[in-house]
């Protein structure tokens, strides 16, 4: 477990062999040392904040979203009937990715774009900070006042869900600046 400490970009987090009370404090540490604890945890000079949910915690939400994926089930007439949050290991195990890229320490491998995203039917900026040598994305929010983002979440693309090629579409349609 205090090995996980010392991994660093690109290897991975060795977690398959934790119970999942070890490998939560494994993560939990990591995403302390990080983003919790790390006071300059900035992007461009930009503050990152976690996502605010009514009733939770902020960190906790953040580690949710950066160690687990929504598993949604949709019923005959396509409205989802009931959602859960499941640990996802590709997420987890490049847990300590976030910061080498969020400090963009190799910016040869990093694409950085804001994109315009339709989600529930608002128009929302997002900011993407793709590496496509690895199939990792992470994604930012600036916050209205633009002066400071949201961090939404960070992944390992998958072909289920888009994946590169997904990514690579909104690139091509990617804002004039990053916001």
């Amino acid at each position: 477990m205090p090995t996980n400490l010392i991994k660093i970009y690109n290897q991975l987090l060795e977690i398959a062999h934790l119970s999942e009370t070890a490998r939560i404090v494994s993560l939990k540490r990591i995403f302390d040392r990080d983003i919790t604890d790390n006071l300059n945890f900035n992007f461009r000079s930009k503050i990152i904040r976690p996502l605010k949910i009514d009733g939770l915690p902020d960190m906790q939400t953040l580690f949710g979203h950066l160690t687990c994926q929504v598993e949604e089930q949709i019923g005959e007439d396509g409205k989802i009937i009931k959602s859960r949050s499941v640990f996802d290991y590709k997420r987890s195990e490049r847990l300590h990715w976030i910061r080498h890229h969020i400090e963009e320490k190799t910016p040869s491998t990093i694409d950085v774009f804001s994109y315009l995203d339709r989600i529930n039917s608002k128009d929302v900026i997002r900011t993407y900070i793709l590496d496509e040598t690895e199939n990792y994305v992470i994604v930012l929010e600036p916050q209205r006042s633009q002066t400071d983002y949201y961090l939404l979440t960070a992944y390992y693309l998958t072909k289920e869900k888009g994946g590169i090629k997904q990514m690579k579409k909104k690139s091509k349609k990617r804002l004039a600046e990053v916001y």
